[in-house]
This record gives structure tokens, C-alpha cells and sequence, in this order.
């Protein structure tokens, strides 16, 4: 009888260890939820001609014309939306028209936002290429960077930029002017409302903040009167990392499709990733490699009118191009 009895508990025991390991798979590993993606085409090699990169982080659409952050050629090439040479401008420096490690790329109103990394500063440019303002110097205080990632301009022309060593969020007035920041100044942090090196900032039709909290592998969500409500990426979002749907391995970009989908640069784990705007995880693609449709660490996303999905493939030096399953 007791033997019977402790089998009995031993098999009543495994089954609730499968209920529960179901379960936390269930929650903390959600399933595709849209149809995935198809590589069309990709563009670009290492170098410093008009359509190499060496180590392109950037990306933004406008219209037909796609722009890339050629970091370390420190300049923004300009393609067309298969991929063929434009026009490029800027060269490495501190001038004005000039570029330091430029980043995450925005379009507001006609003008190119450029977060430059190594400058401290983001520099604005007329599509054209021609440089019209500098916003921001390096320093830890209101209105100063270390190290901007990434940059987002409100409907009222509000900047949003993540300030990468600073560990903050900080907004300006258009002209440069401090307006308020999430995040301590220099302090890491998992709750809500704090960060560990974000990357990257976007805005929704609402202005809605969200920003990609790069090394705690997850992504927060601000109202327009700056308070979190949300956060995903992970058990909790509390900084754990992983491949599974959902998760990061270091989110470096973001992006809004036009039906209001938010697409992410999952960079260690060499994929996108596509979210509705409430975190929902609806699908990813890519994979570890060097052939069409791999990545060899993602790190930014822009979206075209259409759909059609622009993914910086920054250690393959190369700019890729997808579009949607059709179900």
C-alpha cells in the first residue's frame, strides 16, 4: 500500500511538473502569430566605395529612397528601394556636415535625424545631404549626450534620444531646449523606468514612447505624460536573455511598420523580430549566416510604405531586403 500510495504521488508529482513547465512555456514562449518573411534581396560589401559599408548600424525609408549609417566611413548613403547607389554625404569629423560614428537614423517633415555616437550629438540634415543644425555636446548634464544610439522626433517636433552611456532617455525641444528624461543619469537599472545601455527610441500615431533597452534585452513603453506602461522581452522583462520568441539577445533598433506593428533588431541572435504594439509577439526571421537571409548580427529595421522591411546585416557590411509571406 505504500509503495502504490508513493508511486501514485511520484506520477501525480511529474504531471504537475508538466503542467507547470507547459504552462511557463506557454507564457514566457508565445507562437507566431502573422505569417513570416522572405529575403528578396541584399546589398552591399565591405569597403569604402559608393555601396560598401564598414560597419553599417543604421537605417531609415523615405518615400523610394532608403538611407544607411555608414559608420566607420562616417557617412550616409542613399539608395533606392532595390538597392542601387544614389548619392552619399559626410565624412568622418567634428564639423558640421561632417559625422562621427553616426547610428540610428530618423525622417521627420523632410529632414534626416542623425544620432552620432562618437560626437555627442545629433546632427540634422535636409534629405539632400546638406547639414542645417547640430543639437546637443557631450557631457552628462540636461541637453548633453554620451554616446546617442538612436533618435525619434515627435508630431510637435520633440526629440527623443537614448543616451546610450548615460543609461536615459532624454527629450528636447526642436531647437535643443531639455524638457525631461526617464532613467537615472548613470545609473543601470531593470525596473521600469530604467535601463542598462538603450540603443534606440520610436514613436507611435500617438507619440507613444517606446524604447529599446538594449542590454536588458527588452523593450518599455511611456504614455505621452512619461509614465511605463509596458515592457516585454523575456520572463517578466526583468533582463533575461534568450533566443525563444519574444526574447533578446541585445535589442539595437526599432522600427514601426505602417499598420502600426513594431519590428526589432535582435542582434546576438541574428534575427528580426515583429511585435503589435501592446507586445504581442507575432512572428521573426532571419537566422545565424552569411547567405540571403541570414544575419551576422542584426542590428537596425526600417519599414517602407508598403511593408516591405530594409534590415542593417552590420557584420555581413550589407543591407537586406524582405517582404511578407502573402497568406
Amino acid at each position: 500500500m505504500k509503495l502504490n500510495t508513493a508511486l501514485k504521488l511520484g506520477r501525480n508529482a511529474v504531471i504537475v511538473l508538466a503542467i507547470i513547465i507547459v504552462s511557463g512555456w506557454l507564457a514566457f514562449v508565445p507562437s507566431a502569430k502573422a505569417s513570416s518573411y522572405t529575403f528578396v534581396t541584399a546589398w552591399g560589401e565591405k569597403g569604402s566605395a559608393p555601396g560598401q559599408f564598414n560597419d553599417p548600424t543604421g537605417i531609415a525609408v523615405a518615400g523610394d529612397e532608403v538611407f544607411v549609417s555608414d559608420s566607420r566611413n562616417g557617412r550616409i548613403q542613399v539608395f533606392d528601394l532595390d538597392g542601387h547607389f544614389k548619392r552619399r554625404f559626410g565624412m568622418p569629423g567634428k564639423d558640421p556636415g561632417q559625422l562621427g560614428r553616426p547610428m540610428n537614423l530618423a525622417i521627420h517633415r523632410g529632414e534626416l535625424y542623425v544620432a552620432e555616437y562618437f560626437n555627442d550629438r545629433i546632427q540634422v540634415f535636409s534629405l539632400d545631404g546638406q547639414s542645417r543644425r547640430l543639437i546637443g555636446k557631450s557631457g552628462n548634464g540636461p541637453g548633453e549626450f554620451n554616446a546617442p544610439g538612436g533618435v525619434a522626433v515627435a508630431s510637435n517636433g520633440d526629440l527623443f534620444v537614448a543616451d546610450f552611456y548615460s543609461h536615459r532617455i532624454q527629450q528636447l525641444k526642436s531647437d535643443g531646449g531639455f524638457v525631461r528624461q526617464w532613467g537615472i543619469t548613470g545609473e543601470t537599472g531593470h525596473g521600469a523606468g530604467a535601463f542598462i545601455y538603450p540603443t534606440d527610441v520610436a514613436l507611435d500615431r500617438n507619440d507613444m514612447l517606446y524604447v529599446a533597452d538594449g542590454y536588458a534585452n527588452r523593450i518599455q513603453v511611456f504614455d505621452t505624460a512619461g509614465k511605463p506602461v509596458n515592457k516585454w522581452g523575456g520572463p517578466f522583462a526583468v533582463g533575461i536573455p534568450g533566443p525563444l520568441n519574444g526574447w533578446f539577445r541585445v535589442v539595437t533598433g526599432i522600427a514601426f511598420g505602417p499598420q502600426g506593428d513594431l519590428f526589432a533588431a535582435d542582434f546576438y541572435n541574428n534575427r528580426l523580430q515583429k511585435f503589435r504594439a501592446d507586445g504581442t509577439f507575432l512572428t521573426s526571421f532571419g537566422g545565424e549566416g552569411t547567405g540571403p537571409g541570414q544575419f551576422n548580427h542584426t542590428i537596425a529595421a526600417a519599414v517602407a510604405d508598403d511593408g516591405t522591411v530594409f534590415a542593417v546585416d552590420f557584420g555581413n557590411n550589407r543591407v537586406q531586403k524582405w517582404r511578407q509571406v502573402k497568406d
